[in-house]
């Protein structure tokens, strides 16, 4: 694993007997997307997909407890964790541009069929990827998410001027004006930010790869979050139900839907269960409830690691 040597704070903790985790990093054209990958490495991997700022690390509690005989791969999303950020002057569109990384990917590894498993946004990236490739998947595991955020067209409209402000703002940020903080005085930030949904020790589980000792030019003592400050405007990606449930009327592969219990306070939450009822219409969809937070992977991985295995056994 990628770390600094000069504290203990990345250190890598001791796995099960059997479970083998390998960093990597694959070619894009603006430097390199990081991944961990678990398993065996001779055969093709189920393809884990983190939430909105977080980073692979987000399945580092589930997949040791998964049969040491399969094989994932965790990806971190332009601008998190250890991938590259995008350039000056490229905009991060969330769900649009994650479906043409994961093609990307897929056409490096010369996969064909592919299976994914998301989280938050990576669960709607893996339903984008379905519908957009729908002879292409084999099966999808969504997690707390059905879809890409859907709003009321009016609302996108509304804030789509302060959004593309913001990114001109976050991009015109000098290096020396990023905030640093302490260790603790970062995690009790982590902390704040998710209000609840993860616990203060998977917070420091996350920032493994999401926190950086300040660069040593800068002449401050701490640590800095490594993501691109330009993810946090994520408004210009929303969709309307229309065009989500045009989606899903494309998805073809098998569905695993995983809602956590109180989860995500969803706005509308009649547009997530639309999305499912529609799905259903046009293929082979398990919806489950369980209990646990938004995060439900991360902080209560054993309410879920069950009902995955059993549905990657089942194909």
């Amino acid at each position: 694993m990628s770390q600094d040597k000069s504290n203990g704070h990345n250190i890598e903790p001791e796995l099960p007997a059997g479970v083998q985790v390998e960093e990597i990093e694959i070619p894009v054209p603006w430097g390199h997307v990081a991944g961990r990958w678990w398993g065996p490495r001779n055969k093709q991997p189920l393809i884990a997909i983190h939430g909105w700022q977080d980073n692979a690390g987000t399945w580092d509690n589930l997949i040791p407890l998964l049969p040491t005989s399969t094989s994932v791969l965790c990806l971190d999303l332009p601008g998190h964790g250890l991938s590259s950020h995008y350039p000056t002057g490229m905009l991060y569109y969330i769900f649009w541009d994650g479906v043409a990384l994961l093609r990307r990917i897929v056409k490096h590894f010369k996969w064909s069929k592919i299976s994914l498993m998301g989280h938050s946004l990576g669960g709607a990236l893996s339903f984008m990827y379905a519908a957009s490739f729908p002879d292409d998947v084999d099966s999808i595991i969504c997690i707390d998410i059905a879809s890409p955020a859907v709003r009321v067209p009016e609302n996108m409209v509304k804030a789509t001027g302060w959004s593309v402000d913001k990114i001109l703002e976050y991009e015109t940020l000098s290096e020396n004006k990023i905030p640093c903080y302490d260790y603790e005085e970062m995690i009790d930030i982590v902390v704040d930010a998710y209000k609840g949904s993860v616990s203060r020790e998977n917070c420091k589980v996350l920032m493994k790869r999401g926190m950086a000792l300040t660069p040593a030019h800068l002449k401050k003592n701490g640590y800095h979050f490594k993501r691109d400050p330009r993810l946090k405007v994520s408004v210009l990606a929303m969709m309307s139900l229309e065009t989500a449930l045009a989606y899903a009327a494309k998805v073809k592969c098998r569905v695993l839907n995983i809602r956590a219990i109180p989860g995500q306070n969803w706005e509308r939450l009649d547009y997530y269960m639309a999305v499912v009822d529609k799905l259903k219409e046009t293929t082979d969809v398990t919806y489950i409830e369980v209990e646990g937070t938004h995060h439900v992977q991360l902080n209560s991985p054993e309410n879920i690691v069950n009902i995955i295995e059993d549905f990657l056994e089942m194909y």
